[in-house]
């Protein structure tokens, strides 16, 4: 994994600054490129700065790494911060922007027809080109959290969970995530610097550790940074 710490006013523009070069680079592999948001206060603010990027938004297949159930437009809604933030200021095509189907009533049917997209778009075994991830003070990523049958027992490329903080969520399962080609981590915070630490440890037990850190990319403020020492942050290829 490589593990960068920046000040934090310059977390978003180096993450923003990352997505769209990983883009450009698929872009002219593959003709098209595909890219997963999470949601979450830090993603306000790299979104912000991804509007403001040169990016060949017309070749980009946008999806969500998880999603709770509620309302649209609700403000626990991730889709609502990916519209205000990203999507109401990049001339990206509607149909390339494949919110998760969180107010159908059969969710279970719902997510399957999300995994159904997600191999239209990235392969019979997805193979997204980036996606973008947050950090739970408990180790959770995406919406797998401690403990959920999900990380050891997936449905498929997509799933439901159970509750968790008042409300069941749809997320991409480990064997997606792990197969992207990049994640990427933004982090500030010193509430996050126990688990920063434990996330660079490779500590399994949190589920953000079950995730490879071959292709992975962790940006950090120096607040969740802090339980890190130069020993500890591994040195870059």
């Amino acid at each position: 994994m490589r593990v960068e710490v920046l000040a934090t006013e310059q977390l978003a523009a180096h993450g923003a600054a990352i997505i769209a070069n990983s883009l450009r680079t698929a872009i002219a592999a593959r003709g098209r490129a595909t890219v997963a948001f999470s949601g979450g206060a830090t993603a306000r603010a790299l979104l912000d700065a991804l509007a403001r990027t040169d990016v060949a938004w017309g070749a980009v297949e946008v999806l969500q790494v998880d999603e709770r159930v509620a309302p649209d437009g609700h403000p626990d809604r991730n889709l609502t911060t990916l519209q205000q933030h990203l999507l109401d200021r990049v001339p990206l095509p509607a149909d390339q922007v494949h919110p998760m189907p969180v107010t159908e009533p059969d969710l279970a049917a719902a997510a399957q027809r999300y995994a159904d997209v997600l191999r239209r778009l990235a392969g019979c075994h997805p193979r997204l080109d980036l996606v973008h991830l947050g950090l739970g003070s408990d180790g959770h990523t995406a919406s797998l959290t401690p403990g959920s049958a999900l990380l050891d027992h997936p449905v498929g490329p997509v799933d439901v969970t159970e509750p968790y903080r008042g409300r069941r969520r749809m997320t991409l399962t480990l064997p997606v995530l792990s197969h992207a080609r990049e994640l990427l981590w933004l982090v500030r915070g010193a509430a996050k610097a126990p688990v920063v630490r434990r996330l660079v440890d490779g500590d399994t037990s949190i589920p953000a550790g079950r995730l490879p850190t071959a292709h992975a990319r962790l940006l950090l403020d120096s607040a969740a940074a802090h339980d890190l020492s130069l020993e500890t942050i591994p040195e870059e290829p």
